[in-house]
């Protein structure tokens, strides 16, 4: 039976690049992995996997009684359900280290760079394996989604010098344009519902014992979203209710401008205040500068929440 290898639920990008490539390289070493995914592909992943033709991994809820690999993640609320009926063999991941624990050592790469497949395509080196054209495409999209095309506050040298590798290998040169024409396809918003564009890229996060979920819509311009709005911040609020959540906040970050509308659903919006010096108005506040949920919103509500 294949170990499989497998991101965050709500898969972004990433997730579902890293899984794919890391699959690939495990196979190469002699091991028997297969991709996985925890949900349906959002439309960016879609477009990154067909524009280098690379199969979509299966979806996959349960993973009691399997091998597995955790990729862009290892916080248990992001995990399966049943994580803890699996048999975890390793974790690659760009994020703090959370709450997952193991009966017995692992393999582990957690950097702190700006996206998994940086982490990845740096094992292929260190481990002596060529990387495929394929996979050196979809790792320099996710690399581009998850720093911003490099704007990001979770963007380093390291990030850029493998996407310079990356692109050499897939022959991608324009990066700005292959970024934006990413983005754009991620910025589409009509004909989708409310609950799935606040699922595009969510998570959720236990902070001091209270549930805070964090959702991001990446967007080209923020007068995409104009006409459903309202939806938007009527949803979170029912989401907030559903979880039975302190907190759930929805980031409606502006790529050009480089910042974000934070919009909140809160048991107390004081909370964005405390975190951020911006008192939110109507249940939004604009915070200038702010792109990353990981490097810039996590670990701000997390000191207040404690």
């Amino acid at each position: 039976m294949s170990a499989l290898v497998f991101g965050h639920k709500n898969p972004d990008t990433d997730s579902v690049c890293a899984a794919i490539a890391l699959a690939d390289l495990k196979k190469k070493l002699g091991e028997d992995c297969a991709p996985a995914i925890q949900g349906e592909l959002n439309p960016e992943s879609t477009f990154v996997l067909g524009k280098f033709g690379v199969a979509a991994p299966s979806v996959v809820t349960s993973y009691a009684g399997k091998d597995v690999y955790l990729v862009d993640h290892s916080d248990l609320t992001q995990s399966p359900d049943d994580l803890a009926e699996a048999n975890i063999l390793g974790i690659v991941d760009h994020h703090k280290l959370g709450d997952v624990t193991t009966s017995q050592p692992i393999e582990c790469w957690i950097w702190p760079v700006g996206c998994t497949c940086t982490v990845i395509a740096s094992m292929y080196k260190y481990l002596g394996v060529e990387i495929p054209k394929d996979i050196a495409g979809i790792m320099l999209c996710a690399i581009l989604s998850d720093t911003v095309i490099f704007k990001s506050a979770t963007c380093t040298d390291q990030d850029k010098q493998i996407c310079a590798t990356l692109s050499e290998i897939c022959g991608e040169s324009d990066l700005e344009m292959l970024g934006i024409e990413m983005f754009k396809v991620k910025s589409a918003v009509e004909g989708t519902p409310i609950r799935e564009l606040v699922f595009r890229d969510y998570k959720d996060f236990n902070m001091g014992g209270k549930g805070v979920g964090i959702g991001q819509l990446e967007l080209v311009d923020l007068s995409i979203v104009d006409g459903i709005k309202a939806d938007l911040e009527k949803d979170i609020k029912d989401l907030k209710a559903e979880k039975g959540h302190h907190s759930v906040f929805l980031m409606l970050t502006d790529i050009m401008k480089e910042g974000t509308e934070l919009l909140v659903a809160s048991d107390d919006e004081s909370v964005v205040e405390q975190a951020f010096g911006v008192a939110p108005v109507d249940g939004k506040a604009w915070l200038d500068n702010v792109m990353s949920r990981k490097k810039q919103i996590v670990p701000n509500f997390e000191k207040i929440f404690g």
